[in-house]
């Protein structure tokens, strides 16, 4: 089977379309966390975050950029999410990279898997060193 964005960006599957050019096309969650969920794909497709080039990621992000400001403008969103999921370990189930603009509402029941909690400095430092390189 394709690749289900590919088929969106193609246009031999369906799809709200809220924005296209050369480089990116954004559509509505058929499965929306919250009103005017959408999402933002490369037309040029990229399994992920690790294999989408600097371009197209900097073209996605200033569309999501766009629809956030939009969120908030026309839709009344008092804050915005924008989530990428990075392989299967990082809840990614559809591999074509993508970025969700999810509009955020008082009391909108949206609950990240995350809870905040303090790290261990020592910890903290060590990896941060490795992320040096």
């Amino acid at each position: 089977m394709g690749c289900l964005f590919c088929s969106i960006v193609a246009g031999s599957i369906p799809a709200t379309i809220v924005y296209r050019d050369d480089d990116v096309v954004a559509f509505m969650d058929i499965n929306p966390a919250t009103p005017g969920h959408c999402l933002v794909v490369p037309t040029r497709h990229a399994e992920d975050l690790l294999a989408i080039t600097p371009g197209d990621l900097a073209a996605c992000t200033a569309v999501a950029q766009v629809l956030a400001r939009r969120a908030v403008d026309e839709l009344e969103a008092v804050g915005v999410n924008l989530i990428n999921s990075c392989r299967a370990g990082a809840w990614q189930t559809v591999f074509h990279f993508h970025i969700h603009v999810i509009p955020r509402y008082e009391q909108d029941g949206m609950v990240l898997p995350w809870t905040p909690e303090p790290g261990d400095a020592a910890v903290i430092a060590l990896t941060a060193a490795s992320l040096r390189g």
